[in-house]
């Protein structure tokens, strides 16, 4: 069993910065992929990016963009950088973790799932 609390969102304007927290417990965090979704009012739940257990970072392009993840398995925790938010970026975001898929891009991919955080931008 993996439980896994999110932490970080708030208020933010357009173009702020919020680093968001997933911290789990539980036994070998290590052998978990950890991915980020969200969900905006109205939406469908979308996929972010992701992190595997071997610290590769999916889609392989995702260090160009405006979200950065990366990984502290001391500590058992993930982490999703976000840079020059946007309006548009204002959703719950939520972390999830499995072992079934190496990098899962849909939340039913996932067997654990946080209760998820609010990130609004708007100034």
């Amino acid at each position: 069993q993996v439980q896994l609390v999110e932490s970080g969102g708030g208020l933010v304007q357009p173009g702020g910065s919020l680093r968001l927290s997933c911290v789990a417990s539980g036994r070998r965090f290590e052998d978990y992929t950890v991915a980020w979704f969200r969900q905006a009012p109205g939406n469908e739940r979308e996929f972010v990016v992701g992190v595997t257990w071997g610290f590769r970072r999916y889609p392989e392009d995702s260090e160009k963009g405006r979200f950065t993840i990366s990984r502290d398995n001391s500590v058992n925790t993930v982490y999703l950088q976000m840079d020059n938010l946007r309006p548009e970026d204002t959703a719950i975001y939520y972390c999830a973790a499995t072992r079934r898929v190496i990098r899962p891009t849909r939340w039913d991919q996932c067997d654990y799932l946080g209760q998820g955080t609010q990130v609004t931008v708007s100034s």
